[in-house]
């Protein structure tokens, strides 16, 4: 039988063509078509509609129907025809896929999958999904992301930070809190007086009723002041028993502790850390026992050995976690009723207070705490009463997933500004070689780090908080904030405090850096350790969470849900092919190939941004396919998809504050800086994917030829050195684009205060750099002969090179320069602490 035989039905030959006798005859003028042609245009425009077809992730049927018309169109031979019709028949009548093909690969699934416990379950459902949905989907809708809210504070709002927290600075010295080891009387009742540690607290039972952004410039603000004040305020108003109490409480506990919770009355610390359970929180071994009283009513019998709670020594209200079993089975839930939260006085016997830790020297309470045999009220102090009980773990991670995103994101905020603030002044008024430092590339090269890192760090702060004003808690997003922000923040510190040298080395009231430089550690630390919110939360909770298909996957195999799965698994299926042809066609194109909803200068890092989320998408579908459960166990892997997933977000947010800031031109060199740093970062995040996955089979491909491509089309370096230039040169300028980078941090106005002496020898010096310039430039022509210091400066005013006023203007800022350059230092009895320290050094004629 020839190729043509199976329409012989239809069909009859005459010479070398076929004639129609019925309807197959428009099949049958398909049949071999391209062989009408120049096969290569045919093949071409075959590869162009695949292509396409990968790239928009067209619907199986529409696969199936070019598949068919392309064999025939080639000409292939009946069976093959048949084969791939019959099976196109299968995949795209539902029914017949989910019985035929889907029923046998869910238990093949069901055993490749990682189990999943009953706490990481609790841990993965904990908030919402966010736009790490769209970042991990390959195919990002920025247009949509670009609608996502950039708040502002009300009147309310703004007020409360002109005025109680511009008051609350004021009123904190540092240096003396440091010294003395605690805030002053009058910090305190300010803090208590116009309910700083109320601020989430809703007005109806007292609070402030702040949205998460008011919660967040407060901190920032309190940051750049001081950090004792600022963890003391923060952590009240993070996870705690307000928080909890807020989500969890009944209606007696709210309306009985909440309002005095929001004065101050009450001083409320949260005790979850163990000595065996750090970032393992699930780990948890306080117990607590509950039995029936004689009185009828269900009491707990507590044991607890918790370690770094902040606020513990002068807590009234100890919240806590613990396990609590119910030996009786008194709730009739078995006896390991799980881990519950409960509000417990102070003062309730066997509660052990009063001690504390010492966190690199930082003088916030920072304590142990101990309860053996504490009896209390189960309805009372449970979170939420007897029905809170077992539910702890949910609590927290619902908690969790929203204050990561705020406070620390926020005080990492606040010092970077100050740094930038800070660091930018002292390169401008310290000269050595009689030039300003900030002008010698060795020092604009931090300088331009400093500033580069406070407008990235500023535009996430704005976007991750205005998905929490909605409503929206996405534990994935948050997590990238603590840990990003506060490692960020380490390098703007570490930066700053080598442009300031000696200065920066030696402690005392003049020293505007070595406190937040001894404190970086503590923020990195607490909240879930940056090392395991790396490697562990950001991916590995985004790999299930924010993947359009694998956390359905799980859940329907769990269920034994057939045609859940069905649906799920086969669009995985379509999700992988179409992420695999949009990687690849957009690392062949660098990105062109994608859209952008903007144009100008930053459209090309919108394409860019697809290219990265295509390329990241399919290899983690890789990555959990090829590893399986020992995914989680590869750290390092998951840490660098975390790094890529993380960049992709602070890179969007930079593209974000540009958009809803005006499009400023003059903040280009920022946005430049930023999105080359977090190309730079995801390509670095890429090769070492590439080169140490090591999944069986596919070893040689990934660590060869796509390590190879990865290398030779890599997404970028970090930015050039005169994009740095232009940073480091507007932060050492006083201008109004200076002060919007810096907007929100507290600047004192009190005298001896050395950022206001800072401040105006910077100012002084910008003043009277043009008449300095003239002076110089007069020199180097021999107009003016080579002397130093003074005696030049009355040699161009008595040539009239400089006015008067000039002259004047020139030796106030070298009389400010001088005096904002010295350094502390203490008698032995001050420095020992035998003797009440002296005030700061002044220089005769300093401000």
């Amino acid at each position: 039988m020839n190729d043509h035989s199976f329409f012989a039905c239809s069909f009859y030959q005459k010479g070398d063509k076929f004639e129609s006798k019925g309807k197959g005859g428009v099949l049958m003028t398909l049949y071999g078509l391209f062989f009408d042609f120049n096969l290569v245009w045919p093949i071409l425009a075959a590869i162009v509609i695949i292509g396409i077809l990968g790239y928009t992730g067209a619907h199986f049927s529409l696969w199936a129907a070019v598949t068919v018309a392309l064999l025939v169109g080639f000409k292939a031979p009946l069976p093959i025809i048949i084969v791939a019709t019959a099976v196109a028949a299968v995949f795209a009548i539902t029914p017949l896929r989910r019985n035929l093909i889907t029923r046998f690969v869910m238990p093949i699934m069901k055993n490749m999958m990682p189990k999943i416990s009953e706490t990481e379950r609790v841990a993965l459902e904990a908030g919402v999904v966010w736009i790490e949905k769209d970042l991990f989907s390959g195919k990002p809708d920025f247009k949509k992301m670009l609608k996502e809210s950039y708040p502002t504070l009300t009147k309310e709002e703004q007020e409360f930070i002109d005025g109680p927290v511009e008051r609350l600075c004021e009123a904190l010295d540092d240096w003396k809190i440091w010294q003395e080891r605690d805030l002053s009387k009058e910090a305190w009742e300010i803090i208590k007086k116009e309910k700083f540690l109320g601020m989430i607290i809703p007005k109806e039972y007292g609070g402030l009723g702040f949205s998460a952004m008011a919660h967040s410039e407060v901190i920032h603000k309190l940051a750049s002041r001081s950090l004792i004040a600022c963890v003391t305020v923060m952590v009240p108003n993070s996870l705690g028993p307000a928080e909890l109490l807020i989500h969890y409480g009944t209606d007696e506990q709210k309306k009985g502790l909440l309002p005095k919770l929001a004065t101050g009355e009450e001083i409320p610390c949260f005790a979850l850390t163990e000595p065996q359970a750090g970032s393992d929180a699930g780990a948890i071994q306080s117990k607590g026992t509950l039995f029936k009283g004689e009185d009828g009513k269900l009491y707990i019998r507590l044991n607890w050995n918790k370690r770094w709670i902040t606020l513990a020594a002068i807590s009234t209200t100890l919240g806590l976690a613990f396990r609590l079993y119910d030996p009786e089975n008194l709730l009739g839930k078995g006896n390991d009723v799980g881990i519950t939260c409960a509000l417990i006085p102070s003062k309730t016997k066997g509660v052990v207070l009063g001690r504390r830790h010492d966190p690199l020297g930082a003088p916030f309470y920072n304590c142990p705490t101990q309860g053996h045999d504490v009896v209390v009220s189960a309805e009372e102090c449970i979170v939420g009463g007897i029905a809170g009980a077992g539910k702890g773990w949910k609590m927290l991670m619902e908690c969790l997933a929203a204050g990561r995103g705020i406070s620390l994101p926020a005080q990492s905020v606040g010092g970077a500004k100050m740094c930038t603030r800070v660091a930018s002044a002292h390169a401008t008024v310290r000269k050595q070689f009689g030039v300003s430092i900030g002008k010698f590339e060795g020092i604009e090269e931090p300088l331009a780090r400093i500033g580069g890192f406070t407008y990235l760090m500023e535009a996430a702060r704005r976007l991750t908080c205005g998905a929490l004003d909605k409503g929206i808690k996405p534990p994935v997003i948050t997590a990238i904030a603590k840990y990003n922000q506060t490692e960020l923040a380490r390098k703007i510190i570490i930066d700053a405090m080598d442009i300031q040298g000696g200065q920066g080395i030696s402690r005392g009231p003049r020293n505007l850096l070595a406190h937040g430089y001894i404190g970086a550690p503590i923020g990195i630390t607490v909240e879930g350790a940056n090392i395991m919110t790396r490697t562990l939360i950001i991916f590995g909770q985004g790999a299930l969470r924010a993947h359009p298909y694998a956390f359905k996957e799980v859940n329907a195999v769990e269920k034994g849900d057939l045609a859940g799965f069905d649906q799920a698994f086969w669009g995985h299926g379509r999700h992988v092919v179409q992420n695999l042809f949009r990687s690849c066609l957009l690392s062949l194109t660098r990105g062109r190939l994608a859209t952008s909803p903007v144009g100008g200068p930053t459209a090309k890092y919108y394409k860019k941004l697809s290219w990265v989320s295509a390329s990241f998408a399919i290899m983690s579908d890789i990555a959990m396919a090829g590893l399986g459960g020992n995914l989680k166990f590869r750290e390092k892997i998951t840490g660098r998809f975390a790094d890529i997933l993380s960049w992709m977000y602070l890179g969007f947010a930079i593209l974000r504050r540009f958009e809803a800031e005006g499009r400023r031109k003059e903040d280009l060199p920022f946005v430049h800086y930023g999105m080359k740093y977090a190309f730079a970062r995801i390509q670095q995040a890429f090769d070492g994917i590439f080169e140490n996955i090591n999944i069986p089979g596919l070893g040689w491909l990934f660590g060869g030829v796509v390590a190879w491509w990865s290398h030779v089309n890599s997404l970028g370096d970090e930015a050039h050195d005169d994009v740095g230039h232009q940073i480091s040169k507007i932060i050492q300028q006083d201008t109004a684009q200076r002060d919007r980078l810096t907007e929100g941090l507290f600047i004192p106005t009190r005298e001896g205060e050395q950022f206001k002496r800072l401040e105006a020898a910077f100012k002084a010096i910008k003043s009277s750099e043009a008449a300095e310039l003239r002076i110089f430039k007069a020199v180097k022509s021999a107009k003016l002969p080579k002397k130093k210091g003074l005696e030049l400066v009355e040699e161009a005013f008595k040539q009239g090179i400089i006015s008067e006023t000039e002259m004047a203007n020139i030796k106030r800022a070298n009389e400010l320069r001088l005096d904002c350059i010295q350094v502390d230092d203490f008698s032995q009895e001050e420095f020992l602490g035998q003797k009440t320290q002296s005030a700061p050094m002044r220089t005769a004629g300093a401000a």
